[in-house]
């Protein structure tokens, strides 16, 4: 059986490993399972750890740096000062997910009240120069999510990350800031005020060191967690070039689903999420209706909890209006139904949804509907 958590000795050691220059998390990987533990490594002759794949010479000679166990003593100090969660790539709490990940880190530290073992986990990215049109998507599309309560990913950063955040915390659903930077500091700072309200229904994840500052390079390293944690990716909106579409790569490389919401051929802000599609790297979605169906997710244990007998419904006015035209014309299609009652597609979608799991609309083929509890 799998430990939960690592002891203060164990967390010493892979601090100090984490720490080594040039052994990155693969080589670590290596080593720890060759020699058993993060310890054993630094008390390996250098000759014995030469003989595996990959460490030659000069990544032995990084291991004898006396500085590395100091430093690593700070950090473990801070951790504990400040009562930080750490997750070993080996232990039973580390994101089942990142396990499966040939270069996921060894070692991550978290803060805030983090529940890594839920089953639905999704990733939600974009441009930094989220568009009004973006922003009404993204928002539309948490909330839609928000039935089946999953857990939201993002990078707290401007843009499509913080939009994604702050619709998880109106919808009371648990959502990581994954950072490029240590867990001392948050960037922008002017998403600080943000902070509570994310750590208290989820949290704040890192591999940094609280003396890490959000370098470039940490960023794209940062993006290969937020690609791995998830069942799937959604990328929102993004230039011809982002980050966001390095977090994609990432996560085709990983075998994961990757969603993109197109967008105008003219909009430069959408030509990113295009050309993954149309290079077949992600699949189009056009409401959460799309990411449920695509990704198998069971909605029938949420049906049976929201559909019983009763004679009145809570119903908004855009799903009476809806109602109403059904009512009028029968069954009718999706584009139909948008067009007559005046609605975007990517709002209708998941008001359809919606009456779906409440017992009212029946979906058939071909994206038609018609009425049939109400």
């Amino acid at each position: 059986m799998k430990r939960k958590y690592m002891n203060e000795e164990d967390l010493l050691y892979t601090l100090a490993l984490q720490k080594a220059s040039k052994i990155g998390d693969i080589t670590a990987k290596k080593m720890i399972q060759y020699c058993g533990s993060p310890k054993e490594i630094f008390f390996s002759k250098a000759s014995s750890l030469q003989t595996i794949n990959g460490v030659g010479t000069n990544l032995t000679h990084f291991l004898k740096d006396k500085l590395l166990l100091k430093a690593a003593e700070k950090e473990l100090k801070y951790i504990q000062d400040n009562q930080l969660k750490t997750y070993y790539f080996e232990d039973e709490n580390y994101p089942s997910r990142l396990k499966n990940c040939i270069d996921g880190p060894i070692l991550l530290f978290g803060a805030g009240n983090i529940d890594l073992q839920k089953t639905k986990i999704i990733s939600i990215v974009g441009t930094r120069n989220i568009t009004s049109h973006g922003k009404a998507f993204c928002e539309q599309l948490v909330e839609d999510l928000s039935i089946l309560n999953p857990l939201i990913i993002s990078g707290f950063a401007y843009g499509v990350d913080i939009t994604v955040h702050k619709a998880a915390i109106k919808n009371k659903l648990q959502n990581i800031g994954c950072l490029a930077h240590g867990l001392n500091q948050i960037y922008p700072k002017v998403h600080k005020k943000y902070m509570h309200q994310v750590e208290e229904n989820g949290g704040f994840l890192t591999e940094f060191w609280s003396t890490s500052s959000p370098e470039r390079e940490n960023f794209i390293k940062r993006n290969r967690i937020i690609a791995g944690i998830s069942e799937a990716t959604i990328v929102i909106e993004s230039a011809a070039k982002g980050g966001s579409l390095i977090t994609a790569d990432i996560a085709n490389s990983y075998n994961r689903e990757v969603f993109a919401v197109s967008g105008r051929p003219t909009d430069i802000f959408s030509e990113g999420c295009n050309n993954l599609i149309k290079q077949q790297k992600a699949q189009l979605i056009s409401s959460a209706a799309d990411v449920i169906y695509m990704l198998n997710w069971d909605v029938n244990n949420q049906k049976q909890k929201v559909i019983q007998p009763q004679l009145f419904f809570d119903l908004t006015e855009t799903e009476e209006k809806i109602i109403a035209h059904l009512k009028k014309h029968g069954k009718a299609h999706l584009d139909a139904i948008a067009i007559a009652c005046q609605i975007p597609i990517y709002s209708l979608s998941g008001t359809l949804l919606n009456l779906e799991l409440k017992g009212i609309l029946r979906p058939h083929p071909g994206k038609y509907f018609e009425i049939i509890g109400y």
